[in-house]
């Protein structure tokens, strides 16, 4: 499933191709028809991310929210004045691109392919267009259930005016592993197992402790360090949790993580081999020496 970061991409991305553009709107699938139909000729506003979710913001009090889930995707194209990433989100085999989307050397624009596969939403610019595939939630709403819907959610790390006291108060006064808490978007949004694997290496915290026992700072410093770590992959495209003097002179691509999928392999930092076990349906990941506590 794509991270907070992935979604806080989606959201730049729309806000600087898409912003202030009246959009042609269609569901080639015909699953979100309606929807469509609703949105259809409108001017999107801006795009907003908040943890896994993206609300796309038109007028007339028209929102677009899309939960991408385990397979949704969007994809993108257009003119030689679009520019952005070709593809971002779910399945792994699509993945993310930093090849730009519009042909410099074409002197005029056709408009979108094709659909390919199962459209649910297509949106069409002058410039460009944009697809989404497989999402787990896609749906319009109003201004005011958008309102809701964020208020459900935890703070976003990646958001300029989150309020890192709420989750430290959120995730110290639960006596509920704090492993699982991270994977709960009530209590922190858009952090996925990558995120929850590494943060919790790198502030050498063992997964099964209950929130109870985190003393603030420590709670403090798996805010920071989630903050750091996500605002770095909104700039790489991909999780890079790693130093160089830990990747020991490797490319970043090669060893990106400290213990996320490394079972039975070397901790980077003290060579005791990585656990794994399941946590919450997920599997979760942990250098037993480094977090032992």
């Amino acid at each position: 499933m794509p991270e907070g970061h992935s979604v806080h991409r989606l959201a730049k991305q729309f806000g600087s191709v898409f912003a202030g553009e009246q959009l042609a709107v269609s569901s080639p699938q015909g699953r979100f028809a309606a929807g469509a139909a609703l949105l259809d000729g409108g001017t999107l506003l801006s795009a907003l991310a908040h943890g896994k979710q993206m609300f796309l913001r038109f007028d007339g009090d028209r929102v677009l929210r899309v939960h991408l889930g385990l397979y949704g995707a969007w994809s993108f194209g257009g003119d030689a004045t679009f520019r952005g990433a070709s593809s971002i989100g779910a399945p792994r085999r699509v993945g993310e691109s930093e090849q730009p989307t519009g042909d410099a050397g074409a002197s005029t624009y056709a408009g979108p392919p094709e659909p390919v596969g199962a459209v649910r939403v297509r949106l069409v610019s002058p410039h460009g267009w944009a697809d989404l595939r497989g999402p787990t939630a896609c749906e319009v709403i109003t201004a005011a259930e958008e309102q809701a819907a964020r208020a459900r959610l935890g703070p976003d790390p990646l958001q300029p005016d989150s309020d890192a006291t709420v989750f430290v108060s959120k995730v110290t006064s639960s006596i509920t592993p704090v492993g699982v808490q991270l994977m709960n978007q009530a209590v922190i949004a858009g952090i996925g197992n990558i995120y929850r694997a590494e943060v919790l290496f790198l502030q050498g915290i063992n997964p099964w402790r209950p929130g109870k026992q985190l003393r603030d700072d420590e709670a403090g410093g798996i805010w920071a360090d989630t903050v750091r770590l996500m605002k770095d992959g909104v700039r790489e495209g991909r999780i890079i949790t790693t130093t160089p003097e830990a990747r020991n002179g490797r490319p970043k691509r090669s060893a990106p993580n400290y213990v996320y999928k490394r079972t039975g392999e070397p901790c980077r930092r003290c060579g005791t081999p990585i656990l794994t076990a399941e946590m919450a349906a997920r599997n979760v990941y942990w250098c037993p020496q480094c977090q032992a506590d």
